[in-house]
């Protein structure tokens, strides 16, 4: 066959060196370059797609996966007088910063029975001070958390508090550098209570606790009417003795001492025992006794 005839071959009804014609072969070497290729390509793209889509959306639908979920610090009961607690709250709270862990909100004591275990009356640290403004003021030192925040409550390790002379403040903060609980999601110090605890911090720490303390508004308006009611009286003696005295009357800011009577009946047992060893009678006041003495404090 020669080239002139070639010219005339019609496929399809066109002629071969049409440009329609040239057109259709392009498309045809087209689709055949798609069958062969196409598979290749498709079988690698799902692949690595099945492979790097979990990647992505753990990333994406899960961001804090790798951030170490909290961890948390619970102490015993605290127990004593309102400063003694204080000073108990802030020791447990130190402890849980030096171990990188939230404090589970405490319970403190209404009542200053120690012996008498059971006469001791819980009651929560939020029905004192305010829990959301203690963790507002002292964010980024210490963290105060709620029972219901953890997740697993049996997830817990226990560190039994040494006592007596041989457990020394050495010992004791051995025992809270060792690692052997970090994977834990809670520590339970059981044993002696807060305040009783060896101390590891310096005063400013604690200071810093103290600061992010503020009384519930039930107790601090009380705390105000008493402190009210105390300057009234103390106006109205002050008044009548400058009358008697022909003094002029000014209006000013009446002082007055807050004292700290001690009652409870470990501390008057220990008391009494301690003129008995001594051998003298002064020591031990009653409540006449300290209310004679600081009435004449400023006159």
């Amino acid at each position: 066959m020669d080239t002139a005839k070639c010219k005339n071959l019609r496929f399809f009804g066109l002629h071969l060196n049409s440009l329609a014609c040239k057109c259709v072969g392009l498309v045809v070497i087209a689709l055949v370059v798609r069958a062969v290729c196409l598979p290749r390509f498709s079988v690698f793209g799902s692949m690595e797609q099945s492979i790097s889509l979990p990647v992505n959306n753990r990333l994406t639908l899960n961001p804090e996966l790798d951030i170490g979920k909290s961890k948390f610090l619970e102490v015993p009961q605290i127990i004593w007088g309102l400063n003694n607690q204080k000073i108990a709250f802030a020791r447990a709270c130190l402890t849980a910063r030096m171990l990188n862990r939230t404090l589970l909100m405490p319970s403190l004591s209404a009542s200053l029975f120690y012996k008498e275990v059971d006469l001791l009356k819980p009651i929560s640290f939020d029905k004192v001070f305010q829990f959301e403004k203690f963790n507002s003021l002292c964010r980024g030192f210490v963290q105060l958390g709620r029972h219901s925040q953890v997740s697993n409550t049996s997830d817990v390790f226990e560190i039994q508090k040494g006592s007596g002379r041989r457990w020394t403040v050495e010992k004791d903060l051995e025992q809270l550098s060792k690692h052997r609980y970090e994977g834990y999601e809670t520590i339970r110090m059981v044993g002696k209570h807060p305040f009783l605890w060896h101390d590891h911090w310096p005063v400013k720490d604690y200071a810093k606790v103290f600061e992010c303390l503020e009384l519930v508004k039930e107790i601090s308006r009380e705390a105000d009417k008493v402190v009210s009611k105390i300057r009234e009286m103390g106006l109205e003696e002050m008044l009548r003795r400058r009358r008697e005295n022909g003094v002029n009357l000014g209006v000013e800011a009446v002082r007055y001492v807050a004292v700290h009577m001690r009652i409870e009946k470990d501390w008057m047992i220990h008391c009494k025992k301690l003129e008995q060893r001594l051998n003298i009678s002064e020591i031990c006041s009653s409540k006449e006794e300290i209310v004679e003495r600081v009435g004449t404090l400023w006159d």
